[in-house]
């Protein structure tokens, strides 16, 4: 059988916007299914089955990108959890189980893209650099399973020190494909290692970054200045994937935001941190001004990181003008029983909204 040619991601963004959706950790945590903290995508082979369907919801959603869920799921997360002889099995697992659903794309749509990704590593060091040539080892063989798979693009992303991302890159060119290229800067404003977030931005663009940008750590409010910014600097495509959550000024990231709503029961641990943000969440509206924000100012590459469910997705979609095949499920409160207009709402019903 002839295979398919997909257009490519740098034909999709230069016609107009491309949707990614991220945030796998937070919302298969939510399912039931990881360990919070351990965040480890054991999911791809203990439950290949709910991976899948996510997959396929964020695909409803509007999703352009199928991204491979192997965040986390690198030599040295494995080692911590006592998993690395289940390092190659989980990795190609995940990437098959994005190849099929990408390349299931229902009919009507344009064929989705299934990507490879790697992350931050959490060992690379600026200031003890021993243990940074295990890093590039880990980097090389999840891209070369990714490449085995038949991906059509590469997903670098959450790096937090400057030369990690740039050596990611490197390795991520070697294979040929597309390459997008993230970075999540701690609360600082700067790269672990001193670079500018836009130093970095800029260096990754002249090494061959097809999309550079930001995800995770950061919501709205505290990404967009920086994106803006990032815009300005570079010729490239750009990405901006906020996580859900109402980070501020003085807490840039979701890591240290204090809980403000006088809950009766705090977290156990330090900070709400990562099982007790919900009060802190985005509504939808939130986010989706954050995409028509980001669009307008000429970023086409958009979606949400962690925080992410089906539903955001699709209120990034269709703010930058997009029908999905969720749309036919957009809130619809006109038929409501207390805020509903339509005619056979009946008047002692509306009434009573005030009330009740």
């Amino acid at each position: 059988m002839k295979k398919e040619i997909k257009k490519s991601l740098i034909d999709r963004l230069d016609s107009g916007p491309v949707i990614c959706a991220e945030g796998f950790l937070f919302e298969i945590e939510r399912r039931g299914y990881m360990a919070s903290g351990e965040f480890v995508p054991m999911v791809a082979l203990d439950r290949p089955d709910v991976l899948e369907s996510l997959h396929r919801d964020f695909q409803h959603a509007g999703s352009d990108i199928v991204q491979a869920f192997t965040y986390n799921g690198h030599r040295e997360k494995m080692k911590i959890i006592n998993r690395e002889h289940l390092l190659e099995p989980l990795n190609r697992s995940a990437l098959k189980i994005a190849k099929k659903v990408a390349d299931d794309t229902p009919d009507g749509q344009e064929k989705n893209l299934m990507a490879g990704n790697i992350s931050n590593s959490n060992i690379w060091n600026d200031k003890d650099t021993s243990q940074n040539h295990e890093v590039r080892k880990m980097f090389d063989e999840m891209i070369g399973w990714a490449v085995d798979e038949d991906a059509d693009i590469l997903i670098g992303e959450t790096f937090y020190y400057a030369e990690e991302a740039f050596e990611a890159l490197r390795s991520m060119k070697k294979s040929g494909l597309p390459c997008v290229i993230t970075i999540a800067p701690m609360g600082e404003n700067i790269m672990r290692d001193g670079v500018s977030i836009i130093d970095t931005c800029k260096e990754l663009e002249q090494l061959g970054g097809d999309v550079v940008g930001m995800n995770c750590f950061r919501g709205p409010n505290t990404m967009m200045p920086y994106i803006k910014k990032i815009r300005k600097a570079v010729s490239c495509h750009v990405a901006a994937l906020p996580i859900n959550y109402r980070t501020t000024r003085s807490n840039p990231t979701f890591f240290n935001l204090p809980d403000h709503n006088g809950c009766s029961c705090p977290s156990p641990h330090k900070t709400p941190f990562p099982t007790a943000l919900d009060p802190m969440q985005c509504n939808r509206y939130e986010i989706g001004k954050f995409a028509k924000d980001a669009y307008n100012i000429g970023i086409n590459y958009l979606g949400v990181c962690c925080g992410a469910n089906p539903m955001l997705i699709r209120q990034v979609a269709e703010s930058v003008g997009l029908e999905v095949p969720a749309s036919k499920y957009r809130e619809n409160m006109s038929k409501h029983m207390l805020f509903g207009t339509d005619n056979r709402i009946p008047k002692h019903q509306i009434d009573y909204q005030d009330l009740a």
